[in-house]
């Protein structure tokens, strides 16, 4: 019997989101080895990016353990697709159409590459790491430039029929509503993502002579939106209010549906806090369906998004055959 001792003990995490490209090596217990990154948007062409993420990657495993330990990669991604192992048709990232980042990894790295959509990544670094610890079925809503959300069924990501399950941020909640990133009118996302919550401040300022401290503001972001309302600003505190309730209607539809354990907030604008999950929250009670009301709880993310995404990335890499060109 011939036993093997050459076992690859460590996998490449890479959470992709529209500013920065996070890049971690990650063991067989989940410690972050090393991590370096790289500004997204420097990088409008994919095949420059491609070259600048593959030198990180290489260097980075070369100054921590050798390039020969690396088992295989795994990607996170706004837009990506587990079963293609492409990047289709983002909204929001600056290559368009379909971009096929896994093969293209593959080919330059010779590794095997996972590639999943940044949603399903999270949901998969909180059920290993977080607080969907022990969960066999919760649902991850995403709030940030966009919103993603996944899908966590019987102990593993729900898919669906062509790799796209959980995109609530793209159904319709106001029919002919704003038009939102992917061209549509009417999308959760055009309401309760960070640029939806500055237009309705915005909106808000324009119909009202109130007072408030965002008119102050040149570039007003939800951060600062958050930052007024802690300082006792109605109006502030209404534009949450608003979003809230808008969110807290589409989840309890989706809650109605799957019958979860949880739903685990992320992103940036879930460090709203109560101002946004308050509302939120009421509005889902009140429309959940009625057998499961009271019994889904609403979460926040601990982790730091980008660990956590990193994570998650490094799990799904674990999950898939291992495959190299220079064994």
């Amino acid at each position: 019997m011939l036993i093997e001792t050459n076992i690859k003990n460590r996998v490449v995490g890479v959470d992709i989101s529209l500013d920065t490209t996070s890049i971690a090596i990650v063991d067989v217990r989940g410690n972050i080895i090393a991590s370096d990154s790289l500004d997204t948007s420097d990088y409008p062409f994919v095949s420059e990016y491609m070259s600048a993420l593959c030198e990180r990657i290489v260097n980075l495993a070369e100054r921590n353990g050798g390039y020969e330990c690396i088992r295989s990669m795994g990607i996170s991604s706004p837009s990506g697709n587990n079963l293609t192992g492409c990047i289709e048709n983002a909204p929001n990232l600056k290559w368009k159409g379909v971009v096929p980042l896994a093969a293209m990894l593959r080919d330059r790295l010779g590794l095997a590459v996972a590639l999943d959509n940044d949603a399903h990544s999270s949901a998969l670094g909180e059920h290993a790491f977080g607080c969907a610890h022990g969960m066999n079925n919760f649902i991850l809503i995403s709030l940030g430039h966009g919103i993603g959300s996944c899908i966590f069924s019987n102990g593993r990501v729900h898919q669906g029929a062509n790799g796209f399950a959980g995109e609530i941020g793209h159904t319709c909640v106001v029919p002919k509503g704003r038009t939102c990133g992917c061209g549509k009118q009417g999308c959760l996302e055009a309401y309760c993502g960070a640029h939806g919550i500055v237009l309705t401040a915005n909106e808000m300022m324009a119909e009202s002579n109130k007072h408030s401290l965002m008119r102050n503001i040149d570039h007003l972001t939800p951060k600062d939106i958050t930052a007024c309302c802690e300082q006792g600003d109605e109006m502030a505190q209404e534009v949450f209010k608003r979003t809230g309730r808008m969110l807290g209607l589409a989840l309890s539809a989706y809650a109605s549906l799957l019958d979860p354990e949880a739903i685990i907030l992320t992103g940036g604008l879930s460090k709203a806090g109560h101002w946004l999950t308050d509302p939120a929250q009421e509005e889902f009670e009140k429309h959940v369906f009625h057998n499961i009301r009271g019994r889904v709880k609403f979460l926040e993310s601990a982790l730091d998004d980008h660990e956590r995404d990193m994570l998650g990335a490094s799990a799904l890499a674990w999950g898939i055959k291992e495959y190299s060109l220079f064994k």
